[in-house]
């Protein structure tokens, strides 16, 4: 394994050179990366933004949007969340195994004193409250875990920059929501700096993998992340894209995340249909959405076309009628 120093606190910066590691240094059997980013709110790969955020509060205080290339739900970020990222070639090893690869961090808590458990679908919490979540992505059977860990955020912040969607509300509750959540530095009996904590975790990794070195990036290599981040990840259209003109909208959650379809119907027949979510899978649901299109606005004809595919490969751990009744009753 080697790891890449990153000093860099631009987020969209940031995410464009974890995809750089992951998709082009292909050769590096294991990449391990430490980031911290400007407040910043990531969502996930599937996630509509301006559903997510309060646009008007992130505008107002200067807080970026950026989307990540994995699933799931989206975070805040600010200079005081610890990041870390872990690339392998061996995605068929521990595919959608958080447990494994949040290990590092849970044993880097147990040194400071401090008790970690891995919980839910990719939680990481001390006395039930969550302090971290991690997400996976897969390309060309290479994996990409990263986690974002709860140090000192400003949790005011946390709490006006997000939306918590109605279906969230409904099903926890907005009190038991906030609960469940701390920092880092509120669980340590001794009180660390949050690059302190870095420098222990990047420590822990060496431990685990003594061979390890820094993999230093060239000047080419630099100057090609820094046009991924001008032409891509900082761009308007990748963070928030052009809002999908529908006939219908339905949204439904479920244990292993929610799926929110628009779908625009011309004689009951979908023409178009766009599904966002906060849930995980391997594949890109553009390829869900192209396999809709032209099939008519009907459960059993939606349910026919999905069954000719393995849906758990879009939408992990939901089953293809689940899906099926996301896009219509």
């Amino acid at each position: 394994m080697k790891y890449i120093v990153n000093t860099s606190n631009n987020p969209a910066y940031n995410i464009a050179l974890e995809a750089y590691a992951f998709k082009e240094l292909q050769g590096e059997d294991e990449l391990f990366i430490l980031w911290i980013n400007e407040p910043a709110i990531i969502i996930g790969k599937h996630q509509n933004a301006v559903q997510e955020i309060n646009k008007e509060y992130t505008d107002a205080h200067g807080i970026h949007v950026v989307r990540r290339l994995s699933g799931g739900g989206a975070v805040y970020h600010d200079l005081n969340n610890l990041n870390y990222t872990i690339i392998s070639n061996k995605a068929d090893e521990g595919a959608f195994d958080f447990k494994t690869f949040s290990q590092p961090v849970i044993e880097t808590l147990a040194d400071l004193g401090v008790t970690a458990s891995f919980t839910g679908r990719n939680d990481l919490e001390i006395d039930g409250k969550k302090f971290c979540g991690n997400a996976q992505a897969y390309y060309k059977g290479r994996m990409m875990h990263h986690g974002c860990l709860l140090f000192d955020v400003d949790m005011t912040v946390l709490g006006d920059a997000l939306k918590v969607s109605k279906d969230k509300i409904e099903s926890k509750g907005v009190k038991s929501v906030r609960a469940r959540v701390t920092n880092i530095l509120n669980e340590l009996p001794e009180k660390i700096t949050v690059n302190e904590f870095s420098d222990k975790l990047l420590d822990k990794m060496k431990e685990h993998y003594p061979d390890m070195t820094e993999y230093v990036l060239s000047e080419d290599e630099l100057a090609k992340i820094q046009q991924s981040y001008e032409e891509q990840f900082s761009t308007w259209d990748w963070n928030y894209g052009t809002a999908p003109d529908y006939t219908v909208e339905r949204s439904v959650r479920y244990p292993a995340g929610k799926i929110t379809s628009y779908i625009k119907t011309e004689n009951s027949v979908i023409e178009t249909i766009k599904i966002y979510g906060d849930f995980f899978g391997i594949g890109d649901v553009s390829d869900i959405e192209q396999l809709l299109i032209g099939t008519r606005y009907e459960y059993a004809d939606v349910l026919e076309k999905l069954q000719s595919i393995d849906t758990t490969h879009y939408f992990s751990r939901m089953t293809t009628e689940e899906v099926a009744k996301a896009v219509v009753a």
